[in-house]
């Protein structure tokens, strides 16, 4: 009987480990920073997702996603919020509230949602970093231009981390690329990522038949990934993966 009792025992302990262990995985996101502009929800303790706002013919108002990376008091951002006014809002909250120092902005392709407020961080001598194929087609379209260029991958030190960033192939762009936070576990996917249930979205610039085989390459790639922020919509795991696999399978 005692046996029993002490296995029973040990079973409860094993189950409330384990689902302990299962709840710390869920992120805990609270608003840090909400106006008409731009909202900044800090999802882990050294993770910001921020969003800002782009009136379009197509879809009307539309949400978009950036990220901050932070270690110790230095940040990085991945994509500038859609215009100037936003912008001048990120980088004071970041000066002034998380008394951070900026080392780096990365627009993650060509379209506004991504490099719309970089004039701002240009203003505030903050450096930008895109992809060559990203710099050409800004120029092309009349865009803003970043002020640095990488072939296909870069990695820049933010605080006593490293962010990376790649392109594995054209999906919602030519250009597109994501960054990884390796120390939160942080995947920014940008528009390449979609957010559960999303339709197909924009188009214009898109690679379909290619789209499904560059996703499943940076789920490969980042088979860790907890945190995964995509261009527009709700964030979440590695299960916007694989919705945006199937969402662009056999196109």
């Amino acid at each position: 009987m005692k046996s029993i009792s002490r296995f029973l025992f040990l079973l409860l302990i094993v189950t409330f480990a384990t689902c302990y262990s299962q709840k710390s995985e869920v992120v805990k996101s609270k608003t840090v920073y909400s106006s008409d502009d731009l909202k900044i929800i800090q999802l882990s303790e050294n993770v910001f997702q921020h969003i800002s706002y782009l009136q379009t013919d197509s879809f009307g108002n539309v949400e978009c996603n950036g990220m901050i990376a932070k270690d110790g008091n230095e940040t990085i951002i991945f994509d500038t919020p859609t215009n100037d006014k936003s912008s001048a809002e990120l980088i004071s909250f970041i000066k002034n509230k998380l008394h951070s120092k900026i080392n780096a902005v990365v627009p993650t392709h060509f379209h506004d949602d991504c490099l719309g407020g970089l004039k701002e961080f240009t203003k505030n001598n903050i450096p930008s970093y895109s992809s060559y194929k990203t710099i050409e087609l800004a120029k092309k379209a009349g865009a803003n231009v970043p002020d640095h260029g990488f072939e296909n991958n870069l990695s820049l030190n933010v605080g006593n981390q490293k962010v990376y960033i790649q392109f594995f192939d054209e999906g919602h762009t030519k250009d597109n690329v994501v960054g990884y936070f390796p120390k939160e576990r942080a995947l920014f996917g940008g528009c390449l990522i979609k957010e559960i249930d999303a339709t197909k979205g924009y188009l214009g610039d898109a690679n379909v038949k290619t789209w499904s085989a560059t996703v499943e390459k940076v789920k490969t790639k980042y088979p860790d990934a907890k945190i995964v922020i995509p261009g527009h919509g709700e964030i979440g795991g590695k299960e916007l993966l694989d919705y945006t696999i199937r969402l662009f399978k056999n196109n």
